[in-house]
């Protein structure tokens, strides 16, 4: 009787855990199904939850898992929905779209390599599935955009990097660290505003990101932020205190602004020499910062115009503006010394870069001014023949010009006498171009005029009209001076009075 009793009471506890087990898988369908619906209306968070409860109810059921890794993955929570897939094919290893749905996963996060053996095994399982096949094919094309991009990262080739990441990206969308890649490629192309919006997305899904802060700060850094940069380099290294790149980009950093600041410093202070050592061990620091070495050369070209050593300083700005072409301070300073060294054309090609960049009323003087000199230059320069300085006295014009006229008058038997046809021909152009300056030069309304690179042939000005020898015979003919009188067309001999 007891043995019976025991038996009875044995019944009486396991029928009702039998019936709570079906009464349990029948509720987990019903949500699995409700799950389902909202699945089909696009409704995936709702999915989500449907599918979360039938998990509650029967937690070794692999279908559950599996739906609720695919609604993951179409709300982008691919880590999750990678968990999920997992512990789908651990319930149950023949489950064939557990398997797709884990290498998806995988794919999507950037690891090719395991999503290739997941897609292996749903093969293995199927191996004419359709999908399965295109997944493999796609994890394959990732493996291979990533060797690439590695290789041409090496040579720097960071435009064909960018390229492999986006195609990569297709099949990942989110990898951060092809992400990271791009972004770190772009700001090394100058292409910094896209490369900022790829790092702070990634900030603002993982604020300790050290690669996305890294990056941020690279950009900062090659836009000549350096204080800022260093912040978010000190960031990285306080995620990830061995993180090489951001290590050796804030040492960079922190130099290149010292050495920057004091020569700016000695600038100031007018050790110019001091000043060109310093800039010149800036430019030594780091290559790849075109924006803060271009301000460098600029400087120290502004130290060379300093030291008038004005070939050394357009090529500085030559430099300056090879790195960064709008960069307007560059220009200014090749310009003014373009114009110091009397090269107008130079001038006037740097000049109209700047006011087409910044239509200012400065620049365009100074554009102005530049076209007036290159004008004033395509003229003959009387001061030049005279060999007067342009501030010249008229006593120093009159006697430049007596010396000049007695050098190269063509009836100067001492000195002309055995010259061939064409030497004389060359000394009678060089008379009447004496004589021509002298007519400019010692009339102060046509001096201000031709200063001023106005035309001389306006307003009865003509050059055409006067006559160098008259103007030789007012300063030589008469009582105890020269006379000349023509022995032949264009031969002259002197004699004294």
């Amino acid at each position: 009787m007891a043995a019976a009793a025991g038996c009875d009471v044995v019944m009486a506890a396991t029928e009702p855990e039998l019936l709570h087990d079906e009464e349990a898988k029948r509720e987990a369908e019903s949500f699995k199904e409700q799950g389902n619906a909202y699945y089909a209306k696009k409704d995936y968070n709702e999915a989500y939850n449907y599918y979360t409860k039938a998990i509650d109810m029967c937690p070794k059921n692999a279908s559950y898992y599996g739906n609720r890794a695919a609604t993951l993955m179409m709300l982008g929570r691919f880590r999750e929905a990678l968990g999920d897939a997992q512990q789908s094919v651990r319930l149950d290893d023949s489950f064939v779209r557990g398997h797709l749905r884990e290498g998806k996963c995988h794919l999507s996060l950037g690891n090719a390599m395991a999503a290739c053996r997941s897609f292996q095994r749903a093969l293995e399982l199927d191996h004419k599935n359709a999908q399965a096949q295109q997944e493999f094919k796609n994890a394959n094309a990732v493996i291979e955009y990533e060797k690439i991009a590695e290789t041409d990262f090496e040579k720097r080739d960071f435009r064909k990097v960018v390229f492999c990441m986006d195609r990569a990206l297709e099949f990942a969308p989110a990898c951060h660290r092809f992400k990271i890649l791009k972004a770190e490629c772009l700001a090394m192309l100058g292409r910094y505003p896209e490369a900022q919006s790829v790092a702070s997305d990634i900030l603002r899904m993982d604020s300790t990101n050290a690669d996305a802060l890294y990056v941020r700060g690279l950009c900062l850094y090659y836009e000549d932020c350096i204080e800022k940069a260093v912040q978010f380099f000190v960031q990285a290294l306080r995620m990830a205190p061995d993180h090489e790149k951001a290590c050796v980009a804030c040492r960079n950093a922190k130099a290149l602004k010292a050495k920057k600041e004091d020569g700016n410093k000695a600038f100031k202070e007018g050790n110019y020499k001091l000043a060109y050592e310093l800039y010149t061990e800036a430019l030594g620091i780091d290559p790849n910062n075109i924006k803060t070495n271009a301000k460098l050369y600029c400087n120290r070209g502004t130290v060379n115009s300093k030291l008038r050593k004005l070939d050394d300083a357009i090529e500085d700005c030559t430099n300056a503006v090879k790195l960064d072409d709008t960069y307007i301070k560059a220009y200014l300073r090749r310009a003014q010394c373009y114009m110091d060294t009397e090269q107008y054309e130079e001038a006037v090609r740097d000049y109209e870069k700047v006011y087409q960049t910044e239509k200012t009323k400065e620049h365009k003087q100074l554009l102005k001014n530049a076209q007036l000199e290159l004008k004033k230059s395509k003229r003959k320069d009387y001061y030049k023949i005279l060999g007067v300085d342009k501030n010249a006295s008229e006593d120093e014009i009159k006697k430049a010009y007596r010396k000049r006229a007695l050098m190269h008058h063509p009836g100067r038997a001492d000195r002309h006498s055995g010259a061939s046809a064409e030497v004389q021909k060359e000394e009678e152009k060089k008379f009447k171009e004496v004589g021509e300056a002298f007519t400019i030069l010692s009339d102060p309304k046509k001096k201000t005029r031709y200063d001023s690179g106005q035309d001389l042939d306006e307003e009865g000005m003509n050059m055409g009209d006067f006559d160098a020898n008259n103007i030789f015979k007012a300063f030589f003919g008469g009582p105890g001076g020269f006379s000349f009188e023509a022995s032949g067309p264009g031969n002259f001999f002197f004699q004294f009075g």
